[in-house]
This record gives structure tokens, C-alpha cells and sequence, in this order.
């Protein structure tokens, strides 16, 4: 098995020098193309019809070359290309081929009734979790409801504050001049004047 290998790395080593001669030898046509060319054009100024006849012959023969050579360089890449697929395919196929005794084994220790058993119970765990963090939240948004709202809470301080003349401006800033809290502070101060005048 190994001495075939080496036999395919190798066919697949000359199949790639063979491609590189080939591009090379197209290399070289088209270089003798243009060189066919410059003594054509030279023949036409010259005046030499038949002369420049030829060369210009042998520059279409070399660009015909060239464009073969090229054609043949890319059929040796494709050729190298397909074996060395079929290489690496073989390889795969080899180390498949070794792998399936351990994977047959490990399906047979496998215990599939285990492993639905304990899926399962991680799915009731997982659900169970879920009803708790639901009813926490709920806990939590009853409690926010029941306390009292805030702007009840101020107006309340304000009014104990002004009936006892205790001043809270310090302590609560905008507090004592909010809405809720001026209508008692108003009636508090209505009622100094009443006595005044008393």
C-alpha cells in the first residue's frame, strides 16, 4: 500500500513538472512570435514582400504553438488535480475505514434509555427553574405595587412637617414646594393670620 502511494506522488510530481514545461515552452512561442513579428515589419520597410510573407507565417505558427502548449499545460494541471483528489479521497477512506470498529463500539457502550432518562430530567429541572424565576418576578412586581406611591408618600411628609412647623426644605429639597405638599402648608399659614387678627 505504501510503495503505491509513492508511485501516485510520484505521477502526480511529473504530472506537475510536465504542466510547468508546457507553460514555459508557451512562454517561449510567444516570445519567437513577437520576434517573427519585428522581421516582418522590418521586411515590409525594406520592401521584401515574400520575406515578411514568411515571417509573418512563422508568427502565426508560433502564436498556434503557444496557444497548444498553454491548452496542454492545462490539461496536465487538471489530470494532477484528479488524481491528487483521488489520493486524498483514498486516504479518507482509509482512515474511515479504521475509525468505524471504534465508533461501533462506542454505540454498543452508548445507553440510549441513560441518555433520555437524563435529558429528560434536565428538561423538568430546567422548566422548574423557569416557573420559580417567573413567580419571583411576580413577588417582586405585587410588592412594588402594594407600597404606597411616592408622590403620596412626599405630600404626606410635607403636611406633618407643616403642621408641626418643622422646616424641611433642607432635608428634602423640592419637597416642601412640590404640589401635593403646598395645599397644607397654604392652610397652615392661613390660619396665622386668622389668629393675628384675633
Amino acid at each position: 500500500m505504501g510503495n503505491s502511494q509513492k508511485k501516485l506522488d510520484e505521477t502526480l510530481f511529473n504530472l506537475r513538472l510536465s504542466s510547468k514545461q508546457m507553460m514555459k515552452e508557451s512562454q517561449r512561442a510567444t516570445k519567437e512570435e513577437g520576434t517573427e513579428k519585428i522581421k516582418a515589419k522590418k521586411a515590409l520597410e525594406k520592401g521584401l514582400i515574400d520575406t515578411a510573407r514568411i515571417h509573418a507565417e512563422n508568427a502565426i505558427r508560433k502564436k498556434n504553438d503557444s496557444l497548444n502548449f498553454m491548452r496542454l499545460s492545462s490539461k496536465l494541471d487538471a489530470v494532477a488535480s484528479k488524481v491528487q483528489t483521488a489520493t486524498r479521497t483514498e486516504n479518507m477512506t482509509r482512515e474511515f475505514s479504521k475509525m468505524l470498529p471504534q465508533l461501533d463500539r462506542v454505540l454498543q457502550n452508548l445507553n440510549v434509555e441513560n441518555v433520555s432518562q437524563t435529558m429528560g430530567q434536565f428538561e423538568t429541572m430546567f422548566e422548574n427553574l423557569d416557573v420559580a424565576s417567573g413567580y419571583v418576578s411576580d413577588s417582586l412586581q405585587q410588592s412594588t405595587a402594594v407600597a404606597a406611591p411616592r408622590q403620596e408618600v412626599d405630600g404626606l411628609l410635607t403636611q406633618i412637617a407643616s403642621e408641626n412647623n418643622i422646616a424641611i426644605e433642607e432635608q428634602f429639597g423640592e419637597l416642601a414646594t412640590g404640589a401635593i405638599g403646598t395645599a397644607p402648608v397654604r392652610e397652615q399659614e392661613a390660619k396665622s393670620k386668622v389668629d393675628r387678627r384675633a
